[in-house]
């Protein structure tokens, strides 16, 4: 396909943008996991059958432009690979952490309460 940008008198006459497509739902390479991170990673670039396209026109040769289009699906996968780490487990807070809030608070009621007007004035 013909690609914009820079090209000169060349631009016109070469289709050095590629598109690279990639059935995500029908590849037997993927476990369910990373096929559903995948698809959620990819958004607007899936399309309602579960094919990927990436469309590359950085470059101003057809080579590189593929390159650089298998490069960004290689980066995709694997970062839909990499499982999402495991939920927070709330905990309470220390004792320490309590006992130096309430010290904190205490402080700061103290210089409040020295602010008020003084009795005698």
């Amino acid at each position: 396909m013909r690609s914009s940008g820079p090209g000169g008198q060349n631009v016109n006459k070469v289709e050095t943008a590629v598109q690279l497509r990639f059935n995500a739902r029908l590849s037997p390479n993927l476990p369910d996991a990373v096929r559903h991170r995948l698809e959620k990673l990819a958004g607007h670039r899936l399309t309602q059958d579960g094919v990927i396209i990436i469309t590359a026109q950085r470059h101003r040769t057809r080579e590189r432009n593929r390159e650089d289009a298998l490069a960004r699906l290689l980066e995709l996968i694997r970062e839909a690979a990499v499982p999402p780490p495991p939920p927070r487990r709330p905990t309470k807070p220390t004792l320490g952490s309590k006992l130096r809030r309430l010290e904190g608070k205490t402080r700061r009621a103290d210089v409040k309460k020295g602010r008020g007007r003084q009795d005698g004035d």
